[in-house]
């Protein structure tokens, strides 16, 4: 399978998709360049909105806005002005830390991660945003927090740390939002680049973006094989979310930070945003419900 260019964005590191069923709209945000993109199917557009903070993921808000993970939080914004209201920095005192990837559990509730900036140090986290924006923090020692995603029972998290270039498996509370007996799902090849973002089919199975890898894997998680390859025009593929009508279509972020001018001649599309339809039918995106 090949995927197609939708909106020849330009991101230097987009990521994050989220797809707004009500609105039939894609959110995904570009870290690097401090912004929130909103892409219409329908016409083919997508606006960028200018944040003062680099954005890390973006979800929707059961009662109207956005809840974002921003460079210094987590914060609910205004998507026509990109205005903001800070919830709750829990790394304050890690001047070198930046939000990454998140997602919303079936409940609504906003799992987001941590990452040193500069790749070095597993000072990273993982952290649970509750209804009541109270927060717990729920993984330490985090390389790169990146891709989530829940099973169609609800009764499995599945999660990357792009560091360790693996998916992990946790048995998950939905009631109490709690996870254990964490495992290896499976692992990806160094020969296929780096797990990125993720999301999952109602099949069950596992979509991984692949930074340096060119395109998406598409993973039975329960026995750990690779059963499609996705071909993106694109080296540092980010993220992917299922959309559309029926969520038969699935929607690509990719980057172009890093790539010198060779680079960026041989992969014009670089920091695009691709689709495809795969045959296959997503889960929905969960709002922020609190």
């Amino acid at each position: 399978m090949n995927a197609e260019l939708a909106a020849d964005a330009g991101a230097i590191l987009g990521e994050g998709p989220w797809w707004d069923a009500s609105a039939s709209l894609l959110y995904w945000v570009d870290i690097r360049g401090l912004r929130l993109h909103i892409f219409d199917p329908s016409l083919g557009e997508d606006r960028a909105v200018a944040l003062a903070m680099r954005p890390g993921a973006v979800v929707g808000r059961a009662r109207g806005g956005l809840l974002m993970a921003m460079e210094d939080g987590l914060a609910f914004v205004d998507p026509s002005s990109g205005s903001r209201k800070t919830i709750v920095d829990p790394e304050a005192d890690l001047p070198g830390n930046r939000f990454n990837d998140g997602k919303c559990d079936p409940l609504g509730r906003f799992w987001a991660g941590t990452m040193d900036d500069a790749e070095q140090a597993f000072s990273g986290s993982l952290y649970r945003l509750d209804l009541d924006l109270s927060w717990k923090r729920m993984i330490e020692g985090v390389g790169i927090s990146n891709g989530l995603a829940w099973s169609p029972d609800g009764r499995t998290m599945y999660y990357i740390d792009t560091r360790a270039r693996r998916v992990d498996a946790f048995d998950f509370d939905l009631a109490e939002g709690s996870i254990s007996g964490r495992r290896i799902a499976f692992e990806v090849p160094a020969s296929m680049g780096f797990p990125d973002g993720m999301t999952i089919d109602e099949e069950g199975m596992l979509w991984v973006a692949l930074w340096e890898g060119w395109g998406l894997g598409r993973w039975d998680p329960r026995t750990g094989c690779l059963l499609e390859r996705v071909r993106v025009p694109v080296a540092r593929t980010t993220s992917c979310c299922f959309g559309g009508e029926r969520l038969d279509r699935l929607y690509v972020t990719t980057a172009s930070v890093g790539l010198d001018s060779e680079g960026l001649a041989s992969q014009p599309q670089a920091g695009g945003l691709f689709t495809l339809e795969c045959g296959v039918r997503g889960l929905p995106s969960t709002p922020f419900a609190g």
